[in-house]
């Protein structure tokens, strides 16, 4: 069965155009609240395998803000399939998991401390300040390794 889409495939390029890698509302709501915390970062640093969005080099810590749809967070409501080109999607998902999977790997093999911050987690200013604290509390731990999802806590993974 093939399902077509409900918009013209100019009007589709343009919407999918316009979704932005970086400097995201969630992105950028996490950055403020660090930022507030005294935290100083870097953005997107070219030279750090993965170019995290936030990289802390005084506390040798990389931050990915990752979209619960884009990067497939397990279990996410905001984790859905697209009903038109389910293949296509598929094999997009698939290839994003794999990339995500190798980037963490390479910076935890080369010493970074990676923490994995979901969209969900970020959806509202008390959770942002939550996300905030959790991460605050994590630098000081010294820990590899940190995973947030909805609610700050819900999906919260902590590794040596």
């Amino acid at each position: 069965m093939h399902v077509t889409d409900i918009v013209d495939k100019q009007t589709r390029s343009r919407m999918m155009a316009g979704i932005r890698g970086k400097d995201t509302k969630p992105e950028v709501a996490l950055r403020l609240a660090l930022h507030a915390r005294g935290f100083r970062y870097r953005l997107h640093v070219k030279d750090v395998f993965g170019r995290p969005d936030l990289v802390f080099p005084k506390h040798h810590v990389t931050i990915f803000v990752h979209g619960c749809f884009w990067h497939r967070h397990e279990d996410c409501r905001y984790t859905t399939i697209p009903s038109t080109r389910p293949e296509f999607w598929q094999a997009k998902f698939q290839a994003n998991i794999a990339r995500d999977r190798a980037i963490l790997a390479a910076l935890l093999k080369s010493g970074w401390r990676v923490a994995t911050v979901w969209e969900c987690a970020l959806r509202s200013t008390a959770k942002v300040q939550t996300v905030a604290e959790l991460l605050s509390v994590w630098f000081a731990s010294g820990n590899a390794r940190i995973e947030i999802g909805e609610g700050g806590n819900r999906c919260l993974t902590w590794s040596q």
